[in-house]
């Protein structure tokens, strides 16, 4: 049986399986990598943006410029919570298909030192972490990355997201800020939730 403690074991082996350069609990969550050049939005950048709508970064202001959305939309966005169940999340994270989304979803986000090595490792281990109170958000995503990760734009990786939302345009499909937006309700829709238990058959009543 596919338990809650399993679930949280699986979460812990992908964070012990990380042989990475970079801290564990990283406070650089986006690191915007373009040609030689290196822009880094931390993460108290991102959580005061989360909390007031202040924008106090660059890079995080570039960001939102280039991604088809409002501030606004993109705050509401990220900070929008989603419930799902945490066994049913584990299950299809490390199920085959699982493992396609996930690769799928680091298309050029991935961590900084070891790219998309350990990508399906990392980003399944933040989802994991953050979906364990029964909820997931991409602001709860993007605190629990267990290391630096980068957005590639330098000829290895062309900088595009594939967003997990059918029917947009460019800079909506592609961009790191709208793929963000839309990666946990695709997680919610996704999740491989545990069967319903059969109903008991009542007894037969004798006839006397």
């Amino acid at each position: 049986m596919f338990t809650r403690f399993a679930a949280g074991a699986l979460a812990a082996a992908s964070l012990t399986t990380l042989a990475v350069a970079a801290e564990a609990g990283t406070s650089r969550p986006v690191r915007w990598v373009s040609g030689g050049a290196v822009w880094t939005t931390k993460a108290s950048s991102f959580a005061k943006f989360f909390s007031e709508g202040e924008i106090t970064d660059r890079a995080l202001q570039a960001g939102i410029n280039n991604s088809g959305w409002t501030a606004d939309e993109i705050q509401e966005g990220m900070t929008k919570t989603y419930d799902v169940d945490l066994v049913g999340v584990s299950r299809f994270l490390y199920s085959a298909d699982g493992v396609a989304f996930l690769d799928d979803q680091t298309r050029s986000y991935f961590p900084y030192w070891q790219k998309k090595k350990t990508a399906v490792v990392a980003l399944r281990s933040a989802i994991i972490l953050d979906a364990a109170d029964g909820e997931i958000s991409s602001a709860g995503i993007m605190a629990n990355l267990p290391v630096d990760f980068r957005l590639n734009d330098n000829g290895t990786s062309d900088g595009a997201q594939n967003v997990c939302k059918d029917g947009l345009d460019e800079p909506q499909s592609t961009s790191l800020l709208s793929w963000y937006v839309f990666l946990p309700a695709c997680v919610q829709a996704n999740q491989i939730l545990p069967a319903e238990p059969a109903p008991v058959a009542a007894p037969v009543r004798g006839l006397w």
